[in-house]
């Protein structure tokens, strides 16, 4: 843990802190969230806009531009230096608050087996050897994740930020569930991809067993989490799903109170599985979706798909209670999905991000723009760049992109 603050350390913190207090007092963040909150609720004043440069942030802001040594601090410092940079470079619908998060420690344990991982550059991409090469015998390796909260550490760390931020920030301590309720990125870990494709027509009642395993494996997690009080509110700023601002009046529930343990019933779910888009609608169908949807189940909204073509898997997700918002990958049917989907969930559409990653074509951007707004624009709509692993060094790809599309919803509801 971090062990004394130096003068200079507080003062760059708390003048970027200031820095972000002052962008959130901004009128117009009251105005970005009261339009999530109708898209949300699916009556939209207009279609939105996210860009997330995700890995490529760091050709937007490099690290170097930091100036704190200490790894937790600097970990702050980009924080508060990237929601400036969002408000001065991107200026998408992203609404800001003056809220510092803070993590729960939690280690959320392991299989029982190893799955050493090899990088194979900084953007995210890795080798590994799957531990599990006998279905059969080795299923015995496997022991449900055991999971631990260090609340020292965490109470440490949430002190020192009310020390740092005291008057700029509200300091709140929060909890992240893992990402996905998809199971298959763990399954891929444990026997590899396309082990799992086989397996599907080779091995079926071995990985009907292994997808039960990770079912009861993350109900148990996500209940442990409830029980332990490490769950916190994901009904405003935060991202949600695979893209989107979380904004709604729906969520927690209506009888719970602040300062009562936050429930699963009182969250975003989110599931995919966009690592099985080569297997067959009725493969999902059945070794896949039936594991999912018991957790899914669980929570009061939901949000299903990121990269994978859900037109060919509607008939199964849009049997998920709750479902409020679906991804609408570069590989979906926009048509398709819009006629069957309607006005019922979110149309999160994720344009292909090869349009600003490889090329940078504005005439083809527009092109793209204007056939999901003709297809969708009067749906709840929102347009989500994500994916963007380069820009090329180029920053302005975003910006531009950003400006782009609002240009073009302007011309489509004038």
């Amino acid at each position: 843990m971090t062990q004394g603050l130096s003068s200079k350390d507080r003062e760059i913190l708390r003048s970027l802190a200031a820095r972000v207090r002052e962008i959130s007092e901004l009128p117009e963040m009251a105005a970005r969230a009261r339009r999530w909150y109708a898209l949300n609720s699916l009556k939209p004043e207009r279609p939105m806009v996210q860009c997330s440069p995700e890995g490529a942030w760091g050709e937007l802001l490099p690290p170097s531009l930091c100036q704190i040594e200490d790894p937790r601090l600097r970990d702050w410092e980009y924080n508060l230096r990237a929601r400036v940079y969002r408000w001065e470079h991107i200026q998408d619908d992203m609404a800001f608050e003056a809220i510092f998060p803070v993590g729960w420690e939690v280690d959320w344990g392991n299989f029982g087996v190893s799955i050493p991982r090899r990088q194979g550059d900084n953007r995210g991409s890795y080798v590994w050897e799957p531990p599990i090469k006998d279905l059969d015998a080795d299923f015995a390796r496997l022991h449900m994740r055991r999971q631990a909260v260090d609340r020292p550490r965490t109470m440490e760390a949430y002190e020192l930020a009310r020390s740092v931020f005291d008057g700029l920030l509200e300091v709140r301590i929060v909890g992240w569930l893992p990402w996905t309720m998809g199971l298959t990125w763990s399954a891929i870990d444990l026997i590899g991809l396309e082990r799992l494709m086989t397996a599907m027509i080779d091995e079926p009642d071995r990985l009907h067993r292994l997808m039960a395993f990770l079912r009861d494996d993350m109900m148990q997690l996500i209940t442990w989490a409830e029980k332990e009080g490490v769950l916190s509110i994901n009904n405003a700023s935060g991202f949600v799903g695979s893209g989107g601002s979380a904004y709604t009046h729906e969520l927690p529930q209506g009888d719970w109170k602040p300062g009562q343990p936050v429930r699963l019933k009182d969250l975003w779910g989110f599931g995919e599985s966009q690592e099985t888009v080569g297997v067959s609608p009725a493969m999902f169908g059945e070794f896949i979706f039936p594991y999912q949807l018991p957790l899914l189940a669980k929570f009061g909204l939901n949000c299903y798909g990121c990269c994978e073509a859900v037109h060919q898997r509607w008939s199964y997700i849009k049997r998920i209670p709750n479902l409020r918002r679906v991804s609408v990958s570069p590989w979906a049917d926009q048509a398709m999905m819009a006629e069957a989907m309607g006005s019922t969930c979110v149309f999160s559409r994720k344009p292909n991000p090869a349009m600003i990653c490889a090329s940078f074509n504005e005439d083809h951007i527009r092109a793209d723009i204007r056939n999901t707004l003709s297809i969708a624009g009067k749906l709840p709509l929102e347009l989500v760049m994500k994916d963007t692993h380069t820009v090329q060094n180029q920053p302005h790809r975003i910006t531009r992109w950003v400006r782009i599309a609002f240009e073009e919803i302007d011309r489509y509801c004038s």
